[in-house]
């Protein structure tokens, strides 16, 4: 069985992405990892180097920054690592950039992989999400937060990374996708109210068609930490591989949670109750369809 990991890259130092982190996280499944690195104004392609692993192959990439609606230049540069995966590879790993997935789940997807090779109705592994939000001690939860999202795919040159990138399609339709109990940590949203402030004017380059990015992000903005809706306290361990990082932050949370609740309308009320007293999300998108193996 081999499994290649691939993501896509820029500016990761200058944006605080943890890449190395997430490639390192993931790293000991796979038997090589494309990494397609943006042409980047900063030590990106150093951080990676530095990782210092042979199964890591750069492929230099130029993004596209007229392609600046629905982030489709993600899925683009998606792509691009995507298509430089040996031939003869089996599952496709999928990490981003502000991604980890944590050391006791590196088992299960493993095992996940191995039990479906021969089971070509299972195209991709579904994985569940923890959305880590103004600190590394809350985790975003909310109707506002995907709670899946597919991370490995069966190879196949007809799968391609899909709109912006979150997931995946082949030929145009979505991959029939089996759940496994493994969770990626997304880390995307813990920066500090200023860093935070640059993701969103950063994006805004790139999401033309949202109505937060339609407006110019002033240069003094700082981030309000209103969108998360509800955040939940995290009592449980961080990957191995973040921690470094978690230690060094120099700055602090302060945002009180009880104020997200409060903001919430009536109707999101109503159906956050529902889903949590059901699981049932009323009009959950999903780009995938779930199955049993």
């Amino acid at each position: 069985m081999k499994v290649a990991g691939f993501t896509f890259i820029r500016n990761a130092v200058k944006n605080d992405y943890p890449v190395a982190e997430a490639i390192q996280s993931i790293l000991p499944l796979c038997d090589e990892f494309i990494v397609a690195l943006g042409k980047s104004e900063d030590d990106t392609e150093s951080l990676i180097m530095n990782i210092g692993s042979p199964k890591i192959k750069i492929v230099h990439t130029v993004w596209d920054d007229s392609i600046r609606e629905g982030g489709a230049v993600f899925a683009t540069e998606t792509n691009k690592a995507y298509n430089a995966i040996s031939l003869d590879t089996d599952w496709a790993f999928y990490i981003q950039g502000d991604e980890c997935l944590h050391e006791k789940y590196l088992p299960v997807v493993k095992k996940a992989m191995a039990d479906n090779l021969d089971n070509g109705k299972v195209e991709a592994l579904l994985f569940k999400y923890l959305h880590f939000y103004g600190s590394y001690d809350f985790t975003a939860s909310s109707r506002r937060w995907y709670r899946n999202e597919i991370r490995v795919v069966r190879f196949d040159k007809d799968v391609q990374s899909y709109k912006d990138a979150q997931g995946f399609r082949k030929a145009g339709r979505k991959l029939n996708a089996l759940p496994i109990d493994a969770c990626i940590y997304h880390y995307g949203w813990v920066k500090a109210p200023k860093s935070l402030g640059n993701k969103v004017r950063n994006f805004n380059n790139f999401y033309l068609d949202q109505p937060w990015a339609r407006n110019e992000v002033p240069a003094d903005y700082e981030f309000d930490y209103g969108n998360a809706d509800r955040l939940v306290p995290f009592k449980e361990e961080h990957p191995e591989v973040i921690k470094k990082r978690i230690a060094a932050v120099n700055w602090k949370f302060k945002f009180d949670p009880s104020q997200l609740t409060q903001s919430m309308t009536f109707r999101r009320h109503v159906l956050q109750k529902l889903e949590d007293w059901t699981g049932w999300r009323v009009g959950e998108y999903k780009n995938y369809k779930k199955i049993k193996a």
